[in-house]
Parts: C-alpha cells; sequence; structure tokens
C-alpha cells in the first residue's frame, strides 16, 4: 500500500487492532499480530494473563496512594496529592503485552515501520478514580496528567526499542458513554479540554477509541487525528461532526469486525456493511473520496472475550477489508485524476 501521509504513518485501508487479545503467552500474542497485521501491529493487552493489564489497571497506578489489586480493581490506600510526582513505569505485570510485543518486533527480520500502542484515556481513568473514592474535583484534571506522562513514557520506549518506527497512539475511552444523551460527570467543555491535551502529549500520531455507544462528538471535538468507532454503533446524526473532520485532514479506523456476535467466515457481509454506512454518510453530506481514502480497518472492540482462534478470524478479516478499502481509494483516486 503505497498512500502513505502524515510522515508515512499510515495508508488507506490498513488494518490495525483495538489491543486486547485473550493470551495468556505474551509472546503468542505479539507473533499473532505482527503475523496478521504487518502494516499496523498493535501491541496487546493482555488481561486474561493478568488482571493488571486491564484497560484501567494497567495505568491507574501511576499515581501514588493507587493501590492496584491483583483482581484489577483500583483502591485509594493514602491521601493522594493531585499535583505530585507520578511514576509511569513499565513492568511485566501490567505491560507484558506491550513489553514482549516490542522485543519480538525487535527481531523480525523485517521492521515494523509503525506500530500501534493504547493506553488509558484521561476521562475513562477520571470515572475509574472517582469511583474508587476520589473527588471529581481533582479526579480528572490528575487522570489527564496520568495520561500525558504515560504518553511520554511509551514515546520513549518505543523509540528506544524500534527507533525506526512511527509511532500511532490511541487513548482508549470507554467512559464516553458516560456523556452520550447526559451531562455526564464533569462539564462537556472541560472534557473535551482534558482529551485534547492528553491528545497533544501522544508522541506520533494520536487517535481516540470511542466504545460502543460513546459520545463520538466529544471525541472529534478534542482534535484527534484519527477517530475509532464501532461502525455498527455509528449513530448517523454525527454525519456532520464527522464530515468536518474528514476534510480536516482526520482518519477513521472503521470497526468493522463486530466483535458481539459471531462474524462468519466470510469478508463480503462485513464489507458490504461499510459501503452501506459510506453511502449514508455520503448523502448526509461526507466526502465519499475522504471516506475511503481516509480509512483504516479494525475490529469493532478488543479481543479478550474471543478463542485464540477467533481472535485470528478478526484480524485476517480485518486485513481483507483493509485490502478492499485501499483499492477502492485507489479507484477512487484514479477516477477523480488525483
Amino acid at each position: 500500500m503505497g498512500d502513505a501521509v502524515l510522515g508515512g504513518a499510515i495508508g488507506a485501508g490498513m488494518a490495525t487492532a483495538i489491543g486486547s487479545l485473550p493470551h495468556r503467552d505474551a509472546h503468542a500474542a505479539a507473533a499473532l499480530t505482527l503475523r496478521c497485521l504487518p502494516e499496523l501491529p498493535a501491541a496487546p493487552q493482555l488481561p486474561w494473563r493478568s488482571a493488571r493489564e486491564g484497560v484501567v489497571a494497567q495505568w491507574a497506578g501511576a499515581v501514588p496512594g493507587v493501590v492496584v489489586h491483583d483482581d484489577g480493581t483500583i483502591e485509594l490506600a493514602s491521601a493522594i496529592d493531585p499535583l505530585g510526582p507520578l511514576h509511569p513505569t513499565f513492568d511485566d505485570a501490567r505491560h507484558a503485552g506491550l513489553l514482549t510485543f516490542l522485543e519480538v518486533a525487535a527481531r523480525q527480520p523485517r521492521l515494523p515501520k509503525r506500530v500501534k500502542v493504547q493506553i488509558a484515556g484521561p476521562l475513562t481513568l477520571g470515572v475509574a478514580y472517582v469511583e474508587a473514592g476520589m473527588d471529581a474535583s481533582i479526579a480528572f484534571a490528575l487522570a489527564a496528567r496520568v495520561t500525558r506522562a504515560w504518553a511520554g513514557a511509551i514515546a520513549e520506549l518505543v523509540s528506544a526499542k524500534l527507533p525506526e518506527a512511527a509511532l500511532v497512539c490511541f487513548l482508549d475511552e470507554p467512559a464516553l458513554v458516560c456523556w452520550t444523551n447526559s451531562e455526564g460527570p464533569i462539564e462537556r467543555e472541560t472534557a473535551t479540554d482534558l482529551l485534547s491535551t492528553a491528545l497533544a502529549a501522544c508522541g506520533g500520531m494520536s487517535g481516540v477509541h470511542v466504545c460502543g455507544q460513546g459520545d463520538l462528538r466529544l471525541a472529534l471535538d478534542a482534535g484527534p487525528q484519527v477517530v475509532h468507532f464501532d461502525v455498527g454503533a455509528l449513530d448517523l446524526d454525527d454525519a456532520s461532526a464527522l464530515s468536518r473532520f474528514l476534510d480536516g485532514g482526520g482518519w477513521v479506523t472503521w470497526g468493522a469486525i463486530p466483535t458481539h456476535r459471531p462474524v462468519g467466515e466470510h469478508a463480503q457481509p462485513l464489507w458490504k456493511a461499510l459501503l452501506d454506512a459510506w453511502c449514508e454518510l455520503t448523502r448526509r453530506g461526507c466526502d465519499p473520496i475522504r471516506l475511503r481514502t481516509q480509512a483504516l480497518v479494525s475490529p469493532a472492540c478488543g479481543l479478550a472475550g474471543h478463542g485464540a482462534s477467533q481472535a485470528e478470524h478478526a484480524m485476517l478479516l480485518a486485513r481483507e477489508i483493509g485490502n478492499r478499502v485501499h483499492d477502492h481509494a485507489a479507484a477512487t483516486k484514479l477516477a477523480v485524476g488525483a
């Protein structure tokens, strides 16, 4: 695929994944994603290997006084200094998937040109801190500091292990559902600003994963370079916001492989569903060329709830649909003389 942009980071139709895999063997998980998603492999998170690799547990403990238990729950064990030093350090208990992935990738005969990593976003961490007993008035600002600290640490880690690879860093925000059709635990404008500052701290290309029915417009307003969402959960009322995002050069990672139901053996029904979504968005004002040329493909969400063979199948389906997206994008450019 030769349509790479943004410093060579990504190109139309590249397939990736959201992060979590069902493996307990970190080496097997790393080998799988590097094999199935060679153009944009995603560093795996392995919550079945250790609950400390869960979406929140993996990152929340950078704050002194926040204890992450073996079952992945967090506890405020002492008074929290919202402006105190943070400790974003990597270890095998919480980051075996990431660390092993980088080690295996660095030994490949052909080093990956780009890698995708994922960190819990500030809204999701903020909600978790509030649920653990922290006051919202400090929880979300602290969470934004934590995400920014991890973003810097990951950029340094990837640069040290894979110095020639472009970094694509996603913030995972399942808590965006709290702002859908409601005011959310903090003001929407504040939430947008916190997410925006965290994105700005990401090394390389920054993105947001909008889980399920999460508030896509809030994510877009925060200014990511890439946004990911489940094709099946797309609210067509968001078409105008999505159109502005695409017109501004933003990329969409289309979660075209459902992760909440069986997907069957063949890519054709999933490809048709993506084409149908594009047609509806075009009717509502989105540029049909940008829909295709600024498009990545992935499963709709993480794959930790699947078996290993199912996870592999989902990633291979994403790759097959990605190839179709790439061909569509190339044909579209030829048709308009680009």
